[in-house]
């Protein structure tokens, strides 16, 4: 059984159409991007799934448990870290988890136990008496981490984790989500899409409502034809070069730049989709007496996917 299943899921605005029929699944152990552009629908599909408001049409299930008729036991099952991350900024770090922990029904006997075991995983522990009010914008990132974790739940949904962080603690976060999802399904929403391609397992990528791609980052990769793949540096007479590298059958085009190697120039060679002509192309090289510099197959950074499978669709929520 999936931890989380969506189908046919829509939500309107008045006359605007949030979500348009998107469905999806997310298997436990998987940690999976959630990604789009600002008003595709994201923080929509959340909402719903952590049964902050109900959907026009469509199911949504939480381990099992509907979002819309079962919504204490779907609440249960999720550690929800909003955008936002709301803190008690008046109260000390271990009220605030206690306060949590009283609120997600935590047995008594279990409570200090619990809020040892999130502070060490947060990197709280030297903050444990701290009133929320002088902690950093990174600190209070990680108590509302730690809060999400207080009542032990299946399943994560964190909205943009890591923001305030230094990147020695956005190391951190990323191997305690790694950590987690031995045990726990999670969804990552960022908008940092280097961090969800270094964590996530899968990616979910939603544009006006509708998801356009989804699939692991190699997947995603193979969904965009025509990037640069081969970067080259070659030394020998720019035309004759260019002339042999075009001749390669697989390659679609090749684009010249100046470098500061003496009498050599800079090839950037598209290719067509999934080809890999490394070797077809040193050989073409060699064999034509050209003097090969540096080689090396790009690979295209999530960004660019991004770029690509949203660009033109129209956002309006």
């Amino acid at each position: 059984m999936s931890s989380i299943r969506v189908r046919n899921l829509r939500k309107n605005y008045g006359n605007t159409e949030a979500l348009k029929g998107i469905s999806f699944d997310v298997d436990k152990g998987e940690i999976v991007g959630f990604l789009g552009p600002n008003g595709a629908g994201k923080t929509t599909t959340m909402k719903i799934l952590t049964c902050y408001m109900a959907a026009d049409n469509g199911e949504a299930h939480v381990s099992g448990h509907d979002c819309f008729t079962d919504d204490i036991a779907v609440r249960r099952k999720i550690g929800y870290l909003s955008e936002n991350n709301p803190l008690y900024s008046d109260m000390t770090v271990v009220e605030y988890l206690r306060y949590m922990a009283e609120l997600h029904d935590t047995p008594a006997d279990k409570i200090n136990e619990r809020i040892t075991e999130v502070t060490v995983d947060c990197s709280l522990n030297t903050k444990f008496g701290s009133s929320i009010s002088t902690l950093s914008k990174g600190y209070r990132q990680r108590v509302g981490l730690a809060a999400a974790l207080i009542h032990d739940p299946e399943i994560l949904i964190l909205d943009e984790p890591t923001v305030g962080l230094d990147p020695n603690q956005i190391v951190e976060i990323r191997n305690l989500i790694k950590k987690l999802s031995k045990e726990k399904t999670v969804i990552l929403c960022s908008h940092i899409l280097a961090e969800v391609e270094l964590t996530c397992s899968r990616i979910i990528i939603i544009s006006d409502g509708r998801i356009v791609a989804s699939g692991t980052p190699a997947e995603l990769r193979g969904l965009v034809e025509g990037h640069v793949n081969l970067k080259l540096i070659i030394r020998g007479d720019k035309e004759a070069i260019k002339k042999a590298l075009k001749k390669i059958h697989g390659v679609k085009k090749v684009d010249v730049y100046n470098v500061s190697e003496k009498g050599a120039f800079g090839y950037d060679l598209v290719t067509a989709k999934n080809r890999d002509l490394r070797e077809r192309v040193t050989k073409v090289i060699f064999d034509n007496e050209f003097q090969l510099l540096e080689i090396h197959k790009e690979t295209i950074s999530l960004e660019e996917i991004f770029n690509e499978v949203t660009k033109g669709l129209k956002t309006t929520t």
